[in-house]
């Protein structure tokens, strides 16, 4: 890749209060807080990372989840290279949403946008709400990865943005045009002058 197509924008995108705040500051700036604020409106950071031997960086938005902002939605992910969908495992009706969310994404942003699911908040296994086979078997039925994360022990974070990072790659890599074939360099070599014919004597 050259220095003009290593960067990727990536969504989070999921509803308020699974944590997608939690998970871009404990990814980019190693911080976490129980009292995060739910956000307003869209904001990113950046974080550069090394994919397959390149240095790339990822520009990752984080954006409202609560109702009243889902028509501003559009506007932040309609060039988006890859989304990261956090749902919380203890909240059936967040993975359900997530639903909306693949729908939403592959009618703006196309069919082949790289998608991951995040099931959040792992460290409250013990209260999950979310079978874990039903999580699986949706995100292999729409193509996309499935990982767990718990943004307060920092966990799966790393897992989840390298994986898709690889595959917005592979993807991009993908797209380009066929590189022109290696022209054959044909030799040029000038036919030697014929020999003058011997002059032919006059006999009288």
């Amino acid at each position: 890749m050259g220095p003009r197509d290593n960067g990727f924008k990536v969504v989070l995108l999921g509803e308020g209060r699974v944590g997608k705040t939690s998970i871009l500051l404990r990814y980019v700036k190693g911080e976490f807080s129980d009292r995060q604020v739910s956000t307003l409106q869209a904001s990113y950071l950046d974080r550069r990372l090394a994919v397959q031997d390149q240095s790339i960086q990822l520009s990752i938005w984080d954006t409202a989840g609560q109702e009243r902002f889902h028509a501003l939605g559009p506007i932040y992910y309609r060039d988006a290279d890859g989304a990261l969908l956090v749902y919380d495992i203890t909240d059936y009706s967040s993975f359900n949403k997530v639903t909306k969310w693949v729908r939403e994404l592959r009618q703006i942003v196309g069919a082949e946008i790289c998608i991951t699911i995040a099931g959040n908040k792992i460290d409250l296994e013990k209260h999950r709400a979310v079978p874990e086979d039903e999580a699986l078997d949706y995100a292999r039925s729409v193509n996309a990865t499935h990982v767990y994360t718990s943004a307060k022990q920092n966990k799966g974070l790393d897992h989840a943005f390298l994986d898709l990072a690889d595959r917005m790659c592979k993807r991009r890599q993908a797209q380009r045009p066929p590189s022109n074939p290696s022209r054959k360099h044909l030799l040029l070599v000038d036919e030697p002058a014929a020999p003058p014919k011997p002059k032919q004597n006059n006999c009288c």
